[in-house]
């Protein structure tokens, strides 16, 4: 089952025009998606907005318990459904990150969320009132859950007031917006994370082990495929069909897991990238953005990577390994929960057992609080954030050319 459901985090408006893809070359323009009063249409300004309770949120019978004197305490900007369903619940079961803080432009679901989760009403900040922040104590890091093209704004805010920073993934709509909040990060002397979960993770975890331990011998395929179908809806009902607010496609928000899976399973950056990007004629969910992207990797090793990923297409999550001497199969890959992993080699197939997935949401809140407490190391810092984005531009510009593109290590392409 697939578990990312296309309400994640679906709690804003768009308050811009639409615009085309102008690497598609059939793409027709398309109109305003939604302005708000005062704004001029395709000026492509978006701002945050409170949006009603998602549906189906369960929220504690009674408020978490209090935390050890040194958790850190989180702001979360953002009540959405990915928010609610998945992260705040696994709050609970960190031992050193709680939450300090909600920020929302919905007062009366804040007000509800912050009674159920023992947040003072004094803790309960708007959008409007968000720089406040920097005069409370109780706030040490501020999780961003925002769509993409919010990112950058919101982590300037918060460094700006004096708090860490862990970032939902994709990290910005662009190398430029990921430098900003690196920079503004190194300004504050804060620490920037990027939320990819999967590192945190056990099956994925053992996943990285046996490829360094080498358990399928010489890598020569990776396959991912990351598919959902959107479902009815348009730029104005989903921010992920969204060119201001999601990115140009499925690859940044879902099919952003295969590209990181290319790269922790073959431990390498690509050398080569090629793409193909589709978007369907007359559908008016890919007014702006593509429904497909298949992308090609060539990995300095003679490995290559083949990555799919799509809005318009039956759910899959699946990632193989294929090597000389074995294949390594997930399906599903990056869920939230209930992964599936084996190895086959030899003729013999074993079955991995690795416990509960849900574990990855509450490591990664507390490692952002050891790298916070004791300076350790964070695992997922902008810099990785800023290599993707440079990898995902690198392959909207081998889909608009319709050629193989010569990478750096870096992430950025030759000249």
């Amino acid at each position: 089952m697939v578990h990312h459901a296309a309400s994640r985090r679906h709690f804003l408006q768009l308050a811009a025009g639409a615009s085309a893809l102008p690497w598609v070359a059939s793409c027709a323009s398309a109109g305003p998606a939604e302005t708000l009063e005062g704004e001029t249409p395709g000026s492509h300004e978006v701002r945050a907005i409170g949006q009603p309770m998602p549906r189906g949120v369960r929220l504690p019978d009674t408020p978490p318990q209090p935390r050890s004197a040194d958790s850190v305490g989180f702001a979360v900007i953002g009540l959405g459904g990915y928010a609610l369903h998945q992260m705040m619940p696994r709050f609970t079961r960190s031992r050193r990150a709680h939450i300090a803080a909600l920020v929302s432009g919905n007062a009366e679901k804040a007000a509800t969320i912050g009674a159920a989760y023992g947040v003072p009403e004094d803790a309960r900040y708007s959008y409007d009132s968000f720089d406040e922040i920097a005069a409370d104590d109780r706030i040490e890091a501020v999780y961003i859950v925002l769509p993409t093209g919010l990112h950058a704004e919101w982590a300037e805010k918060a460094f700006a007031a004096g708090k860490h920073v862990l970032c939902e993934k994709p990290m910005a709509m662009d190398p430029a917006e990921c430098q900003r909040m690196i920079d503004a990060s190194e300004r504050a002397g804060r620490k920037l994370m990027i939320a990819y979960r999967c590192h945190f993770e056990p099956y994925n975890l053992r996943a990285m082990e046996l490829m360094r331990e080498d358990a399928v011998g010489d890598i020569r395929l990776i396959r991912t495929d990351q598919h959902y179908n959107a479902g009815p809806a348009t730029p104005a009902t989903n921010w992920r069909l969204s060119r201001a607010l999601g990115g140009r496609g499925p690859l940044e928000d879902y099919g952003i897991y295969g590209v990181q899976s290319a790269l922790y399973l073959s431990g390498e950056m690509p050398k080569l990238i090629g793409a193909r990007a589709f978007q369907p004629a007359g559908d008016p969910r890919f007014t702006e953005i593509a429904a497909y992207v298949g992308t090609m990797m060539q990995f300095p090793s003679g490995a290559v990577a083949q990555l799919s990923t799509s809005y318009d297409a039956a759910g899959s999550n699946r990632a193989l390994v294929r090597g000389v001497g074995g294949t390594l199969t997930m399906d599903p890959a990056t869920n939230y929960d209930g992964i599936e992993m084996s190895l086959r080699t030899g003729g013999a197939t074993e079955d991995f057992q690795l416990g509960d997935s849900t574990v990855q949401f509450a490591a990664q809140l507390d490692h952002l609080a050891d790298a916070i407490r004791d300076g350790t190391q964070i695992k997922t810092p902008g810099e990785m954030g800023l290599r993707d984005i440079r990898l995902m531009t690198a392959i909207y510009t081998a889909a608009a050319e319709n050629r193989l593109i010569a990478m750096n290590p870096d992430g950025t392409m030759k000249a």
